[in-house]
């Protein structure tokens, strides 16, 4: 079939439930649409949606298609879908020159539109080939990771033994400069304190957290949440669907997962901050306070040693010895204080020697949760990939 043509003809049905006439999205939970289900379906479809993702679609289609063998095999127990999403590069003939990949343009959608009524490119581009997928499982992840061999089984696996319709996995993040080793660990591990793994996945904590880098959803719990049309005009869909999925009661897992899948989320600094910038007031409940207690951080790193250093100098004085004892208090205070923050930043699953560099980036995440905060609540609008979004 050519790329973008209509497969509905020749008595083709869209799968999932989903008719692609306008419906009710918010249908009650556990609704059947009234298209139906393709005969037989098979294990898994994989959608990867893509916007100029030339220089990363290539290794990720790879670490993908090598996972096809003799029992599990790429175009008869599993499809992989790429869905372009407007790309000006490479990326769709990159995505054709892999054999057993298919690819589809997005629909077209109104970015623009008032909230409620827009859809995000993200979640458009998905929501595209999920109403033609044939898997038993779904699953939806990045142009820009990495998957280890095995990773697609052991995934599903993992999802039947813990009764999870939704698995998610976060990736090990691979940084490169000094601007990602510094900020990235910073920013990881505020989310590993954010939303606990443990926690996420209990079903009896109203918390809820999934990464759409890895996100792994039984073909009926995508259906019971409503897919990626429930969650249309949502920056951050992949939390919304956990929390979909938590309030559907279908089941979620998550945890880090760097012995499965790997990315390089940012290729530049300026895309790490303007991404940073469209999800940290999301992620968390007040990026303000948060950046006030960062902001504190660095303001103890910086100046105890600065103050037990000049008490120190006036060792010398008649009350020498009180100011030299006031000093040495200064200096438990800040290696105290350095040890907690390591203590915190070890948290985000980062290897040491990029968590050695996080004191550094404590200025630029405490600009990035500022900027993120006034673009969400002041200017109510942020961009991405070269679209803006109200919000």
């Amino acid at each position: 079939m050519k790329n973008g043509e209509s497969q509905e003809e020749g008595g083709f049905k869209p799968v999932l439930g989903l008719s692609s006439e306008p419906i009710e999205f918010l249908a009650r939970s556990g609704t059947v649409f009234d298209q139906p289900e393709p005969d037989p379906l098979i294990e898994l479809t994989v959608i990867i949606p893509a916007r100029n993702e030339e220089d990363c679609i290539g290794a990720c289609l790879q670490s993908l298609v090598a996972q096809s063998e003799d029992a599990f095999q790429l175009g008869r127990d599993w499809e992989l879908i790429v869905v372009d999403d407007g790309s000006t590069d490479r990326t769709a003939e990159i995505a054709r020159s892999f054999n057993g990949v298919t690819v589809h343009n997005a629909d077209i959608f109104q970015p623009g539109a008032k909230r409620g009524e827009a859809w995000t490119g993200k979640s458009n581009a998905i929501w595209t080939a999920a109403r033609k997928a044939r898997g038993r499982w779904l699953l939806f992840t990045d142009a820009d990771t990495i998957h280890e061999p095995g990773n697609l089984h052991r995934g599903i696996h993992e999802a039947e033994r813990h009764k999870a319709g939704m698995l998610s996995y976060s990736p090990r993040q691979i940084v490169t400069g000094i601007a990602q080793r510094a900020l990235m660990p910073l920013i990881f591990s505020e989310l590993s304190l954010a939303y606990p793994p443990a926690k996420v996945s209990d079903p009896n904590q109203r918390i809820a957290a999934a990464n759409g880098q890895f996100l792994l959803v039984e073909r009926e719990a995508y259906r019971r949440i409503g897919g990626h049309a429930a969650v249309r005009d949502r920056v951050l869909e992949d939390v919304e669907l956990a929390f979909l999925a938590k309030r559907r009661k279908v089941g979620l897992r998550f945890r880090y997962a760097g012995d499965a899948v790997s990315t390089r989320m940012y290729r530049s600094t300026a895309a790490m901050m303007e991404g940073w910038t469209k999800n940290l007031a999301l992620l968390f409940n007040d990026s303000l306070m948060l950046a006030a207690w960062r902001l504190l951080d660095l303001v103890l790193l910086i100046a105890l040693p600065i103050l037990a250093a000049e008490l120190w100098g006036a060792r010398f004085t008649p009350r020498g010895m009180q100011w030299l004892a006031a000093g040495w208090v200064l200096a438990l205070l800040w290696v105290r204080t350095l040890f907690r923050f390591y203590v915190r930043v070890a948290k985000s699953n980062f290897p040491g020697a990029d968590c050695a560099l996080a004191p550094l980036g404590l200025p630029l995440l405490i600009f990035l949760l500022y900027r993120s905060w006034f673009q969400h609540r002041i200017l109510k609008q942020v961009s991405w990939k070269g679209r803006t979004y109200s919000q």
